[in-house]
């Protein structure tokens, strides 16, 4: 019997040899069993690369990975060729809002939305997203509860997208960037618990003012120590960890002082923040796409009022000059849009050029694919389910017909998204499709 420390030491030289290759999760009996193979597989962790490889997915899990002299096939498999694809984890999208609705006609449409009506949207949001290839999303901030229930939807079958964490509603002080108010710690600390009495896996605060607001700066540090203590002290004694909507560096620097764990956008943060964001181990979720030039085409498709472009083009510039200190002091950075996953975005989706981004911004193509993979993975603590495609881990896997790793930009030749083990998009054979 081996001892819990070799065990470890075995694992770690299998992972340095780029995959395992025997199988290393439970099956269950009668489970369907998928072979994907003679594509390229790429160790997300190393950017090491197995040509003609063979992926083995039995039920959800993948139970073997490898080349494809070191695989093998059952006889009852079903095969899907791969040749010519790279293989990698499903993508994963940070910072989300299914029920999106922002200043300008298309929102103003959906002032009157009805609590059904919205989450059929959602729903259509989801299934969209994940045949754009996300198969992991943090939903940031949905109303009444709707983002629980099409979790337990996605979840029973009853619905098709991501798999989804949230974290509930957006808690905000009175005028806040946000709609669930609240005052003092104690209110504060009320609503923080009844968001994770739903299911919030995180907790999202707003601690500065937004580009969509007509009220309040982003620069300004609204809430009291008491009351961002207080968030942060009942969300950790959960177990659940916080976020924030921020722009402002005063903010940030209150919210570190307490051990806040993420941060959304990061606006106009200054060096001094990020150093310790980097000391610290917290993570900044850019959504950098929102501020750049190719999100215009999404806010004229809305009808956004030209105070709301204005505020656009003013926050643009330091926003990509943070992403770019960011990525060279070494600060977390975990891919998130704050568009849908899927939205066209300069000629790909939001979630593709994001990742571009940052590529542009100074990471290397394997760093901007990592953080497009196993860093969100990380950061939600779920790196040992979901974000690489090797066995034991959910057969989370899309494919792309171009290098990843010479080039970011060949997500945009993504044609194949399974999830779970389930194939629900596969262009060049779609008779493969299983949902």
């Amino acid at each position: 019997m081996m001892t819990a420390s070799l065990t470890r030491r075995v694992f770690a030289a299998a992972m340095a040899f780029l995959f395992t290759t025997t199988a290393a999760a439970q099956t269950v009996d009668g489970a369907a069993t998928t072979a994907l193979v003679g594509g390229t597989l790429v160790n997300i962790d190393t950017g090491a690369t197995v040509p003609n490889a063979v992926v083995l997915v039995r039920g959800e899990h993948i139970v073997a990975a490898g080349p494809a002299a070191s695989v093998a096939v059952p006889a009852d498999a079903t095969r899907v060729p791969m040749e010519g694809k790279w293989l990698i984890p499903g993508l994963m999208n940070m910072h989300v809002h299914f029920g999106l609705k922002l200043p300008g006609a298309a929102g103003a449409e959906l002032i009157n939305e009805k609590d059904g009506e919205q989450i059929l949207r959602m729903a259509e949001n989801a299934r969209r997203s994940l045949l754009a290839g996300v198969t992991t999303v943090r939903l940031t901030a949905e109303d009444r509860g709707l983002d629980f229930m099409l979790k337990r939807a996605i979840a029973k079958g009853q619905a098709v997208g991501p798999r989804i964490e949230s974290a509930g509603e957006l808690i905000v002080p009175t005028g806040g960037h946000g709609s669930l108010e609240a005052d003092g710690p104690a209110e504060f600390s009320k609503v923080v618990r009844e968001q994770i009495k739903r299911g919030a896996s995180w907790i999202k605060i707003a601690i500065s003012g937004g580009i969509s607001d007509t009220h309040g700066a982003i620069s300004a540090a609204p809430m009291t120590d008491a009351e961002l203590s207080t968030v942060l002290e009942v969300a950790h004694r959960n177990g659940v960890k916080v976020t924030a909507h921020n722009g402002s560096s005063e903010a940030a620097m209150q919210a570190l002082k307490f051990g806040i764990d993420c941060f959304e956008h990061g606006y106009h943060l200054n060096d001094e923040v990020l150093a310790k964001m980097k000391a610290q181990g917290t993570w900044l979720v850019p959504t950098i796409v929102v501020s750049q030039q190719g999100a215009h085409e999404f806010y004229r498709k809305i009808g956004s009022p030209e105070w709301y472009l204005e505020r656009v083009a003013s926050t643009g510039q330091d926003h990509w000059a943070v992403l770019q200190k960011a990525i060279k002091m070494g600060v977390n950075v975990a891919l998130g849009t704050d568009q849908f996953p899927f939205e066209p975005n300069s000629g790909t989706t939001a979630t593709v050029h994001e990742a571009e981004l940052y590529q542009k911004a100074g990471m290397t193509p394997l760093q901007a694919l990592q953080a497009a993979t196993i860093q969100p993975a990380r950061m939600m603590a779920l790196d040992k389910q979901v974000g690489r495609v090797v066995p034991g881990y959910y057969a989370d896997i899309v494919a792309v017909s171009a290098n990843p790793l010479a080039d970011i930009s060949a997500l945009r030749t993504l044609d194949f998204v399974m999830k779970g083990g389930a194939i629900y998009r596969n262009d060049s054979h779609p008779e493969t499709i299983t949902r």
